[in-house]
């Protein structure tokens, strides 16, 4: 079973389910075969047919044949076969179906938008953040690496990330930086989220790795970068853009001389891929 999966995910299709499938259990009697087939409604790229096989491996459904992960789709395809007792395959239509549209969704949304990226500035890397659904976090973020995209931190403990609230608390980005540095591995990244000039380079100056810069203007960003580059400092840290950034301004951001854009936008609002699930 793949790293991403585990019980939860049967926990959610049971969670549909219920008791039983009243509609289906009265209508269709147990011993009733069949075979149903998914088909995309517009053009994308796949995320989730991982899930979809193992939750229809946990209801002895075999798949007849179906895409992979990463590939990509056209209006009308059928991306997945499989078949099983009819009651089975009906008891786990929508939550296959929510998975895929949901997930390739995501991946679809980043493909694009990083295709878009790269046509401007090729050396940028788009990444998402932890705007992620409750549950799907792993999920989500893999759709994510299957368009394209950076996963940035998967959880808390991949990375020193330090924040507004984390500065207030500590009282100042200096204490903050040399208590990262000292208190964790020298194996983890440490970066540092700012909102000004003045403080991107006091994080730079002070030892921070990655230097996020929080809803700053594209103006705004490009001083702080050519600061940097007067100071030497700029080759001494990743910088990362983040704060409102979509699709629709991705561009304006992405023009600049910066490392990587971060984007809540690519997770948390996505839309959905158009499919459907035909009995045959």
């Amino acid at each position: 079973m793949s790293l991403f999966f585990d019980n939860r995910i049967l926990e959610n299709v049971y969670d549909d389910i219920g008791f039983e499938d009243v509609t289906s259990n009265c209508l269709i009697g147990e011993d009733k075969w069949a075979q149903a087939e998914v088909v995309v409604r517009e053009d994308g790229v796949l995320a989730g047919m991982d899930v979809a096989h193992f939750i229809l491996d946990a209801f002895e459904l075999s798949v007849v044949s179906s895409f992979l992960d990463g590939d990509s789709f056209r209006s009308g395809d059928v991306i997945l076969e499989f078949e099983g007792c009819a009651r089975d395959v009906l008891a786990v239509e929508r939550s296959v179906l929510n998975y895929l549209m949901h997930l390739s969704g995501i991946s679809s949304l980043v493909f694009d938008t990083c295709e878009r990226v790269r046509e401007v500035n090729p050396n940028v890397r788009v990444a998402c953040t932890r705007k992620t659904t409750p549950g799907l976090q792993k999920l989500e973020k893999r759709a994510v690496e299957l368009g394209g995209g950076d996963t940035h931190r998967f959880r808390l403990d991949d990375c020193v990330l330090i924040k507004d609230n984390h500065i207030q608390l500590v009282g100042s980005i200096i204490d903050a930086i040399d208590l990262a540095k000292s208190g964790v591995s020298f194996t983890k990244k440490v970066e540092i989220e700012v909102e000004s000039l003045d403080d991107a380079v006091r994080a730079a100056m002070f030892g921070a790795d990655i230097v996020m810069l929080d809803n700053m203007t594209p103006s705004e960003i490009k001083r702080v970068v050519d600061c940097l580059v007067e100071r030497r400092l700029r080759d001494d840290v990743i910088i990362e853009v983040s704060g409102g950034i979509n699709p629709g301004n991705i561009l304006d951001y992405a023009v600049l001389e910066v490392d990587v854009i971060s984007s809540g936008f690519i997770t948390n609002s996505a839309k959905n891929i158009d499919m459907s699930l035909n009995v045959l």
